[in-house]
């Protein structure tokens, strides 16, 4: 939501928003009348839509009808919606992971990145995360499954921070990367995507999903590390969620068993009414959210 809320120059994928009119988002609705020969009255859908009790949706074809409701229909905002989409895409078709590599994800606690960290551990690789409070490091590991995280904002060094031992039980230490980091699920950019690069393995991959570290900086950063790109033949991807939107039946074949066998963990606040949707959005940009923020903005 972040990039919307600057002047941006490709406003065909993130148009701003415009002051006074309501702000856009992914939300799940139930269609009151249709013209569409995909869509009929009564059916239940997801897609990006206004923040208000009523739109009128000019096109429809961007939308997804919802065929399973055995699940909470708020999961079509989140794990089942855009962030799951982001995660299943970023992750298995960027990255190809393999049984034992190493992943690291940082800004784990989103609600993309403790989804790519599920993902990982379900194919078996070793998951670390990085994470903006003790709370959501304290969650990442006993809540969500991470073998490890840490707090970004306590590191002076994040290359050391990468490289620290971790105690476990009876005084032993363990590297969960002893060799290095074979994926990064990168959702920050900047210092800590420099840092990461100087602990890739060789044909290491980098899953670009955002930049959080730099939507309010007036000049973007630098990367200093490039040249391990080079050397260790990293690849680095960014990608755009909608163009992988052709993979949702296979990503639901995926997700739904996960769910439905209690496999995949998804924190969720409900807000109740449209008025609470200042407040949530504020938790959410201040970073005080500990689940994914999720207003109700009018039931049946």
């Amino acid at each position: 939501m972040m990039i919307p809320m600057r002047e941006v120059q490709d406003t065909n994928i993130f148009p701003s928003y415009i002051p006074g009119s309501p702000m856009t988002g992914f939300e799940e609705a139930k269609v009151l009348d249709s013209k569409h020969p995909n869509f009929k009255e009564g059916d239940l859908v997801w897609g990006t839509t206004s923040w208000e009790e009523y739109s009128l949706i000019t096109n429809p074809e961007t939308l997804i009808k919802i065929e399973h409701t055995d699940v909470p229909l708020s999961y079509y905002t989140g794990i089942l919606g855009m962030p799951g989409m982001t995660a299943y895409a970023g992750f298995y078709k960027l990255c190809s992971p393999k049984k034992g590599e190493c992943v690291f994800i940082s800004s784990a606690f989103g609600a993309v990145g403790q989804l790519v960290g599920q993902f990982a551990k379900l194919t078996g690789c070793s998951v670390v995360g990085s994470a903006e409070s003790k709370e959501k490091v304290d969650l990442l590991k006993n809540k969500l499954g991470f073998d490890a995280a840490f707090n970004y904002k306590e590191e002076h060094d994040l290359d050391a921070a990468l490289k620290r031992p971790l105690w476990l039980a009876a005084f032993k230490t363990v590297r969960y990367c002893p060799d290095g980091i074979n994926i990064y699920f990168d959702n920050v950019g900047g210092k800590m995507l420099d840092a990461v690069l100087l602990n890739m393995r060789p044909q290491g991959r980098v899953s670009a999903c955002g930049m959080l570290s730099q939507y309010n900086l007036e000049e973007p950063e630098g990367v200093k590390n490039l040249i391990r790109v080079i050397f260790k033949q990293i690849r680095i991807e960014g990608f755009i969620v909608f163009n992988y939107y052709h993979l949702y039946p296979k990503f639901l074949d995926t997700m739904l068993p996960h769910i439905r066998e209690g496999k995949i963990v998804y924190l969720e606040e409900i807000n109740e009414g449209l008025q609470r949707s200042p407040a949530a959005l504020i938790k959410l940009l201040s970073g005080c959210n500990v689940a994914k923020q999720v207003v109700v903005v009018a039931r049946e």
